[in-house]
């Protein structure tokens, strides 16, 4: 049930900003025409978790651990976001990031007394293995031998808005624009640096760490941008909550947590 695909990366601004916004419109509602077709049985509940593409490659290990009545959606979180609102039939949500779990919460679609900030990660920018540019930093994505540079869509995919607010603080924004392209997600952002249609691209290091086609050049330093904190939650609407609940507490068992710390990720407190 994981849902990839490509956003036009045409340079004239107004055009690109109506395509991904129609886009990203396609997609919500694609997930709420399709997530209603899940089967539930009453004496055996399955629950729906949507989870943050970047946690794709520790979840998939953690489900064998955990293999029952779990179905995974990974998008980004603005993408998961849009469609709980919108009534998908999603138990849990993994965010990266507080920003989507904060609006859900605001909403009143979170169950009380449920939320949980359950890992870390860090922004690490990457190029290609086989690469020649020489790069050690972030500013240097401003030379004009860097022709591409692949981030998450900011408005929906959390590791996308990250990187904006680096380029921000480090004042190279303006002059890095026209290099961008837009992945969906996390994963796509990765894949664009992996096949060498981008020189280089900022992801998590957790999702650098998954790959051998790339390198990681530099950590960027967290004051350049907000906490990478991944809260989880059960959905007010689930309707399988207490089996949502214990799926939820498996997440934060020793089990779990050797497994994401395997990955790279930190464990929050």
């Amino acid at each position: 049930m994981v849902k990839f695909s490509k956003l036009n990366t045409d340079n004239k601004m107004s055009k690109k900003s109506f395509l991904k916004g129609l886009y990203i419109f396609c997609l919500v509602l694609l997930g709420i025409i399709y997530f209603p077709s899940i089967t539930r049985g009453n004496n055996n509940p399955k629950i729906l978790v949507g989870a943050a593409a970047s946690l794709q490659p520790a979840l998939k290990e953690f489900s064998k651990k955990y293999p029952q009545n779990v179905d995974y959606s990974f998008a980004s979180s603005g993408i998961l976001q849009q469609q709980i609102e919108q009534g998908a039939p999603i138990d849990v949500f993994i965010s990266a990031s507080s920003k989507q779990m904060d609006t859900l919460e605001k909403k009143n679609l979170l169950l009380s007394n449920n939320r949980k900030n359950l890992l870390l990660n860090q922004i690490v920018l990457i190029t290609p293995q086989k690469n020649s540019l020489s790069l050690t930093n972030f500013s240097q994505l401003a030379q004009p031998k860097i022709k591409l540079i692949a981030i998450g869509e900011p408005r929906s995919v959390p590791a996308g808005q990250y990187a904006i607010e680096v380029f921000k603080n480090l004042g190279i924004l303006a002059s890095l624009e026209s290099k961008f392209v837009f992945g969906n997600n996390v994963r796509e952002t990765l894949t664009y640096v992996e096949t060498g249609n981008a020189d280089a691209g900022i992801v998590y290091l957790t999702d650098a760490k998954s790959s051998d086609k790339v390198k990681v050049i530099t950590i960027a330093d967290k004051k350049l941008h907000t906490s990478i904190i991944y809260p989880v939650a059960v959905i007010k609407s689930s309707k399988s909550q207490q089996t949502a609940k214990k799926y939820l507490e498996s997440l934060q068992s020793k089990t779990a947590r050797k497994i994401f710390q395997k990955y790279g990720f930190g464990i929050a407190k």
